[in-house]
């Protein structure tokens, strides 16, 4: 099998490596070990969401020969899953525009065998997930590990790894109903109906635990299985919201964590009749919003040396100082990549443990950016708090990497840390999904390191969704101005 591998198409052009040919007849022998009936064969599309197709076994060795063709109009969807991109105008319409995936073809899914899992709650089927390229082989520098990685290349060239930690916030309800009148499939589908699975704010509480420990060990038992690498289950601040922490990973792997973990959660809670959200700031009475903390550190390959872990006196390394410098120059231009939606924006809350300004304090939880770092402490970082659950991980965290590095680069040094993070005069970040955009647009950060196409397929993609809000109506303008005018 191997060798019938290795004369693939995937193999012959040099999009599987003779490592991951290896890897892919493992996979192969146990997925037939296993009796498995289906291979979910999916990539991450642009808002982190798993697309894709489903292989029965017989299918399973030719994705690997030659891989998987999937409409590229999937890279193009807005969060309505309408297509953002004018494919059908012809060239000499466009002018200067950049649309890409023009008359909607296909592109090749190129599967990563190491991302392979049996699914714990769905034993007769499996994960795998892919690559999306163009047909004749050529990288889509929009893609989401495509831009995971040109962040990763800068790092790697100096000699050096960025590490990171997940702490991941969501909601759990019971359904009460799934929306499913014809008249409500529109796009967006009408949102379902919830209450809450516990009662009142309850963080840490031990008898919530208790009361919801039921479906937290489903999760928990499957997020083990998948090797998730989880650390810790716990009731959050908010009624029926909970939180997930996991072991610090590399960028790569621990956004196929990430992705791999919300997918799973949805499904999971949907077999059993409740509805899992990670929704920044749910339209419920009394909900929380959802943050999605992102604990980085950086580390020498060659000695595995941390190197945000304080000089002797307690100051700030020069690559921690760099690091955090960066970060919050450029936070209002990757605020649209760590906070995507219209929606992310409501979290951005003075006293609710979100940040709304840019800065960072020393284990500040009121911070953006919270220091956690100590001399003679290996695990010294830095944890932005203004990502929260609904980003997508690869383009959150190559932000942190980019900004990060653009810091260190420019030998930036940190100001001095906040003590009082609501009340002093920092600048904000960005209050809506439309001032993230036109910092977005504005930085030369993004365009320098991963291509102006880049910046201009995300500008639009967004800006679609933006319009979209601005042209509806929403409810507090009819109860503003209605019977006033």
């Amino acid at each position: 099998m191997a060798q019938d591998l290795a004369t693939g198409r995937l193999a012959r052009d040099g999009l599987l490596s003779p490592e991951a040919v290896t890897q892919a007849s493992d996979v192969l022998a146990q997925a037939q070990a296993a009796g498995l009936e289906t291979l979910r064969v999916l990539f991450v599309d642009q808002h982190g969401i798993l697309r894709g197709k489903t292989l029965v076994a017989d299918a399973f060795a030719g994705l690997f020969c030659t891989g998987l063709n999937v409409p590229s109009t999937l890279l193009l969807k807005d969060t309505s899953h309408r297509t953002a991109f004018a494919v059908w105008q012809a060239r000499e319409d466009a002018g200067a525009e950049f649309i890409p995936m023009r008359g909607a073809g296909d592109v090749l899914l190129v599967p990563r065998p190491e991302t392979f899992r049996v699914l714990p709650w769905s034993p007769h089927s499996a994960w795998i997930l892919c690559d999306p390229v163009q047909p004749d082989g050529r990288a889509i520098g929009f893609s989401s590990g495509e831009v995971l990685r040109r962040a990763n290349s800068q790092l790697e060239a100096q000699g050096l790894e960025a590490i990171f930690g997940l702490e991941v916030e969501f909601q759990i309800f019971e359904r009460l109903d799934a929306s499913l009148e014809h008249g409500q499939s529109a796009m967006p589908g009408a949102p379902v109906q919830t209450r809450n699975l516990t009662q009142g704010h309850q963080f840490l509480t031990e008898t919530r635990y208790s009361d919801c420990e039921a479906v937290l060990d489903d999760i928990r038992r499957s997020a083990q299985g998948l090797g998730l690498g989880l650390r810790s289950v716990e009731i959050e601040m908010g009624p029926s919201q909970f939180e997930f922490t996991f072991a610090p990973l590399p960028a790569l792997q621990q956004a196929d964590a990430m992705v791999m973990f919300r997918t799973m959660v949805k499904e999971i809670c949907a077999r059993a009749g409740l509805h899992a959200s990670f929704m920044a700031k749910p339209r419920l009475e009394n909900a929380m919003a959802n943050g999605w903390h992102l604990h980085q550190s950086l580390v020498e390959r060659a000695t595995g040396r941390n190197l945000f872990e304080p000089k002797a006196d307690g100051s700030l390394s020069p690559a921690a100082s760099g690091w955090i410098a960066g970060l919050l120059r450029h936070a209002a231009a990757t605020s649209l990549m760590i906070a995507p939606t219209v929606n992310s924006y409501k979290r951005y809350q003075p006293f609710q443990l979100a940040p709304d300004r840019i800065q960072w304090g020393q284990d500040n939880r009121g911070a953006m950016l919270r220091g956690l770092m100590q001399c003679g402490d290996a695990a010294s970082r830095i944890e932005n708090r203004a990502p929260d659950s609904s980003a997508n991980p690869y383009f959150a965290i190559a932000a942190q990497i980019l900004a990060g590095t653009a810091g260190m680069s420019a030998g930036l040094q940190a100001p001095a840390a906040t003590e009082s993070p609501y009340e002093d005069s920092a600048a904000r970040l960005p209050r809506s999904l439309g001032q993230a955009l036109d910092a977005f647009e504005g930085s030369d950060l993004f365009a320098a390191t991963l291509g102006a196409e880049f910046v201009s397929y995300l500008s639009q993609l967004k800006r679609f969704e933006w319009d979209r809000y601005l042209n509806t109506v929403s409810e507090w303008e009819q109860a503003e101005y209605f019977n006033l005018f």
